[in-house]
Order: structure tokens, then sequence, then C-alpha cells
């Protein structure tokens, strides 16, 4: 079996029997993005904090938002 759908299977089975269809997907979505996080760390496709803060300061002060 492929392990996505082992993934999924083990997933459903641990949320409670009345949750939704939609709490379903929503933990499929959170599950593939952290994966797709993870993924992206191990493949060193990350910007460091302080650049971060840069970029958004930036930003902030090219919307004519008032920074510190």
């Amino acid at each position: 079996m492929p392990i996505a759908k082992k993934q999924a299977i083990k997933l459903i089975k641990s949320l409670p029997d009345d949750c939704t269809i939609e709490d379903i997907q929503y933990h499929l979505y959170v599950l593939e993005k952290v994966e797709l996080g993870i993924r992206a760390i191990d493949e060193g496709r990350v910007v460091p904090q302080e650049e971060v803060e840069k970029r958004v300061r930036k930003w902030l002060k090219s919307s004519g938002q008032n920074q510190r």
C-alpha cells in the first residue's frame, strides 16, 4: 500500500467517530502542508528569520504602513 494511503488511513482512524468530511479534509490538508515544509527544510529551501524580517519591513514600508 502506498505511503500516502497508509498515512491517510492512520489519520482518519485517529479522528473521533463524530468527525465530519470537512474535519478529515482539514487534517489531511494540514498533514500535507507540514510534510511539504519538512521537505523544504531538508532540501535547504528556507529563508533565515533575519531575511524574513527585512523583507516584511520593506513590504510594510512600500505599502505605507508605519514601522518602529
